[in-house]
């Protein structure tokens, strides 16, 4: 899964792909680079991040997500957790829907009901604004599981078929840097709730803070997480290097089809 933020403000390619041109250029090189999903995204939700508008975020989603629905052959993930924005998305060619609040925004389950798209389900605690301010879990993996226990309940209870449900266990989300390692190598607890996951660390701090590496320096590390993610049976790596990322799962695949 190729990402592009058409934001100003995100973590790493913040106002890289902010103008329609250079985003649909990058979603293009992604594609041909590989990517089997672009994930859209209008609206940071790094650290401290502050919600935009619905209108705003409309802006920059839309008129990218019909340039990739009439250019691409490939499935088409709106990363938001608007109702109007998901509705209009899917409307505008998105397959899929990616929520990094789970579908807890007012109205957000009954849109994805009527939808009927594929939702994936991230785990958050806090809000973007304050949530890594000082996480704090009984047990990180136990507590993320009954989350989505509950979000999988809630889901079903508002008519989303649970064929069309995806998990993100959240890396970086209102966890510190021992909460993510100990959740991507506790990956498998999470093939329990019989779901697909998907896993997103690229470039993220648990990769800088570790190897002390700024945004730019992290492709390294954030392949070896691709590669442990996808060896625990993660089946989509949502990733800003395609290409690289690409190259990893091959030799993967390559060897364990020669066991």
């Amino acid at each position: 899964m190729g990402i592009v933020n058409v934001t100003p403000d995100s973590f790493s390619d913040g106002g890289e792909f902010s103008s329609f041109e250079r985003a649909c250029k990058h979603v293009d090189l992604m594609v041909a680079e590989g990517a089997v999903f672009i994930d859209v995204g209008g609206e940071s939700t790094r650290p401290g991040a502050t919600p935009v508008s619905i209108e705003q975020e409309l802006e920059r989603v839309i008129p990218i997500i019909k340039h990739i629905a009439e250019n691409h052959d490939v499935w088409i993930s709106i990363d938001t957790s608007k109702p109007e924005v998901m509705e209009q998305a899917v409307q505008a060619g998105a397959n899929m829907i990616n929520d990094v609040r789970a579908l807890q925004e007012p109205g957000a389950l009954a849109m994805a009901a009527k939808l009927a798209v594929p939702v994936c389900l991230m785990h958050m605690q806090g809000s973007p604004e304050t949530m890594q301010d000082s996480p704090e879990y009984l047990d990180v993996i136990d507590d993320v599981i009954h989350f989505f226990e509950q979000r999988i309940v809630a889901c079903l209870d508002a008519g989303i078929s649970r064929d069309n449900l995806i998990l993100d266990p959240g890396f970086g989300f209102g966890k510190t840097i021992e909460h993510n390692y100990r959740i991507l190598a506790c990956l498998p607890r999470f093939h329990e709730l019989h779901l697909p996951l998907l896993i997103g660390l690229s470039r993220k701090s648990m990769i800088g803070d570790l190897l002390e590496r700024d945004v730019s320096k992290r492709l390294a590390g954030s392949l070896a997480g691709a590669l442990i993610a996808a060896q625990q049976g993660a089946q989509i790596i949502r990733v800003h290097d395609v290409p690289e990322t690409v190259d990893v799962l091959k030799v993967m695949s390559a060897t364990m089809a020669s066991m």
